[in-house]
């Protein structure tokens, strides 16, 4: 068990202690930890058995050491008190802080630090968040299911589809109406699917109707089995916009495969700026405008995110009096994983071909242009009354500083974005945080870091707990610490929102 801190008076060795971190209420036995395995019972006291996150900045520009993780990022050791230089680029997160459950309780961490000469505070907890959930972005052409088709972990609803934006299917996971609003079993599903998600843990999930995919954050998808490696350079359209000049003189038609926009050059735009003639090729679907079309197949797992293998399926008709014998025809996807070279014989009918170099050398050059493909895990909740109590006790006042920018929040001390309009809700990127920031309560909840960060003059104006504030060289002699580096693309937090920051 790791070194831990008192969270409670001691009670003799041998009786059950009881934990009110959360609302389950946990009586746990000598020796035992409670059902979130977050606290323990040690010899009579009620322990956060978890260490203290805190992260450092490197002194200098030179290397910064990788964050620390398992038994290699604490070993039960207390931390040395780090010098002045260092305690100033020392930032503390809420990361094994422990909650303020029943809430009225001030955070378990208000800390006085300085940035720049101003006296600054950071107030540290966790929050227990039923209102939460993830939003995940898919980078792939895949076909995964229909808009609005439930998710599924091991056969329970967890989520549904959201909307397909620009080589990205985007999905919506957890909720409190999945977490609370239907059977025990869901709730828990749901639970161990956000926690594992949110701790950058691989998770398979079934979309009815549709496809059987692994996510995981900073990773690629896995759609049926089948890792994807990129996603689009852009649709059809933008894909012929980008490379007309490209083809022009090698190929007397191109077509790209789209589920979405698929492009036909001589037709498009482009192709008529670099007065190209017509082809005499149509292609199925709806036409939109000029050499952009619509619906040519069915979504799927082939050409641009089709059901087409064949790409000739989508052709319609050749016209003879347009067409000729010997026109060339490339059909590429958007990605460039699927081409094909045609010929089109005497009876413009086309037949394959080796493709020409400059052809092959276009094709190479569209998958070049195609990112990685990805996963992104963005936790999204409610920082709620409850919570927002252990910062003061006119919760609404916090609300307003965050709003008028003198506090800024973050999440293990990643960038947050607050949406905009009441309360204050937020959305960070999971594989900013540090390494298992994420714990759960089995109500069902989880339970995330959060830190609001503001001058010493905007704690005590908005009403906050200022004899509760501790100096940071007092938590850096804490007994129970995990020192991990500073990410450098994370902004330093102990210092006020710029006014073209958001929210």
């Amino acid at each position: 068990m790791s070194q831990a801190v008192a969270t409670s008076a001691p009670s003799p060795k041998d009786e059950v202690v009881r934990c009110d971190a959360c609302p389950v209420l946990c009586r746990i036995r000598p020796g035992k930890a409670g059902a979130c395995d977050r606290y323990a019972n040690v010899e009579g006291v009620l322990t956060r058995v978890d260490p203290l996150v805190i992260t450092e900045r490197a002194a200098s520009a030179g290397t910064v050491v990788p964050f620390l993780s398992g038994s290699e990022g604490w070993n039960g050791s207390v931390a040395a008190p780090p010098p002045a230089a260092l305690a100033a680029a020392t930032f503390v997160t809420g990361v094994g802080a422990g909650t303020t459950y029943p809430d009225y309780k001030p955070a378990p961490f208000i800390v006085s630090s300085q940035h720049d000469g101003v006296d600054m505070v950071t107030v540290v907890t966790e929050g227990i968040f039923s209102y939460c959930g993830v939003k995940v972005k898919i980078d792939t052409d895949r076909y995964l299911g229909p808009e609005q088709a439930a998710v599924r972990v091991n056969g329970e609803a967890i989520g549904h589809v959201t909307t397909t934006e620009y080589g990205s299917q985007m999905l919506s996971l957890g909720g409190v109406h999945h977490l609370t609003g239907g059977s025990k079993k869901e709730g828990t599903v749901t639970c161990d699917a956000l926690l594992a998600l949110c701790n950058k843990q691989a998770v398979t999930l079934q979309i009815d109707g549709g496809a059987e995919l692994v996510v995981q954050a900073g990773q690629p998808p896995v759609v049926n089995g089948k890792p994807e490696a990129r996603m689009r350079v852009g649709c059809g359209s933008a894909t012929i916009g980008i490379f007309a000049k490209q083809w022009l003189g090698h190929a007397d038609e191109v077509i790209v495969v789209d589920d979405h926009i698929t492009g036909v050059l001589t037709e498009h735009q482009a192709g008529r700026f670099l007065d190209m003639p017509l082809s005499g090729i149509r292609v199925r679907g709806r036409k939109s405008t000029p050499g952009r079309y619509f619906q040519v197949a069915e979504p799927g797992l082939g050409w641009g995110g089709t059901n087409v293998s064949d790409p000739l399926d989508i052709i319609e008709s050749i016209d003879p009096k347009t067409a000729w014998p010997g026109m060339k025809l490339l059909m590429v996807s958007t990605t460039g994983e699927h081409s094909a070279w045609y010929v089109l014989d005497d009876a413009l009918k086309p037949q394959p071909a080796a493709m020409p170099a400059p052809i092959t050398k276009v094709v190479d050059r569209i998958a070049e242009n195609c990112e990685p493909s990805l996963c992104t895990v963005l936790f999204m909740a409610g920082a709620g009354g409850s919570l927002r109590a252990g910062v003061t006790e006119n919760p609404v006042r916090l609300t307003l500083s965050v709003k008028d920018r003198l506090t800024r929040v973050t999440s293990g001390g990643a960038p947050v974005y607050v949406w905009p309009g009441g309360g204050i809700t937020y959305m960070v990127d999971v594989a900013r945080m540090p390494d298992n920031s994420f714990g759960y309560v089995p109500t069902p909840a989880l339970v995330a870091p959060i830190e609001f960060t503001m001058s010493r003059d905007d704690y005590a104006a908005l009403g906050g707990h200022m004899d509760y504030v501790v100096q940071l060289d007092d938590v850096l002699q804490a007994g129970r610490l995990s020192r991990q580096a500073w990410r450098n693309d994370n902004p330093w937090p102990i210092s006020r929102p710029t006014a073209e920051e958001q929210p």
